[in-house]
């Protein structure tokens, strides 16, 4: 049985990003795995201190995040799993603080400073990249979103053997938006979408989920993702 994490680095454990995670681990749960979520808002951690013990030779952190703290049970766990989905609403044009603090802890320990920057990762396995935003699809492109994705893309699949993207564009971010300054946004359009279309957001979260499952990292090119 594959062991799945998700891991939600939105503030919110009922918002847009943890409902598609959730349906995501449906997809991967109907395919036999064993599912687990991880709000990350609820761990007490930092990002990289840059303190390059993953990095000395011989040192009996090598290769893994010497830190201790809340997040370190976590990265034992993620590296035991089969398949790592990382869900994280778009602020500023990339991930929020918390995930990518958890990117550079989950990641950096593996990234080896030799010709290629080859990994560490003594193996293969399923990672996913969901994201929630309030740009349209032909919005991304135009404020460079489109490049902050696909460099968080490659370096999971360079690192990890494979990853998939699925996005979720021009999300509803209010249950009432006239009790905020708002006014960039149609605010019926907003509400219309969450309720047309974001139900088939929901599904393809778990169809994603479930393809993820049936890959086999194994024979998957490392490099299929563009570099950054």
């Amino acid at each position: 049985m594959m062991n799945v994490i998700a891991f939600n680095g939105s503030p919110r454990k009922k918002g847009n990003t943890a409902t598609l995670l959730e349906n995501a681990l449906a997809g991967a749960k109907n395919g036999s795995a064993k599912t687990a979520l991880v709000h990350l808002y609820d761990l007490t951690f930092k990002g990289c201190i840059s303190c390059f013990a993953c990095k000395k030779i011989g040192g009996k952190h090598h290769g893994r995040c010497a830190q201790k703290d809340e997040l370190s049970p976590i990265l034992d766990r993620a590296a035991e799993a089969d398949l790592l989905i990382l869900g994280s609403p778009i602020y500023f044009f990339t991930e929020t603080a918390m995930m990518r603090s958890f990117m550079e802890r989950l990641i950096y320990p593996y990234l080896s400073y030799t010709p290629g920057y080859a990994s560490l990762f003594p193996r293969k396995i399923h990672t996913g990249l969901v994201y929630t935003m309030n740009l349209t699809a032909e919005q991304m492109p135009v404020y460079g979103q489109d490049k902050s994705v696909a460099a968080s893309r490659w370096w999971l699949a360079h690192i990890f053997g494979h990853c998939e993207v699925l996005n979720c564009f021009d999300t509803q971010q209010f249950n009432d938006y006239s009790k905020y300054l708002s006014t960039a946004f149609d605010a019926d359009a907003k509400v219309k979408r969450r309720q047309e279309i974001f139900p088939k957001d929901c599904l393809r979260a778990y169809e994603f989920g479930r393809n993820l499952i049936a890959i086999n990292p194994t024979i998957e090119d490392e490099h299929g993702a563009d570099r950054p």
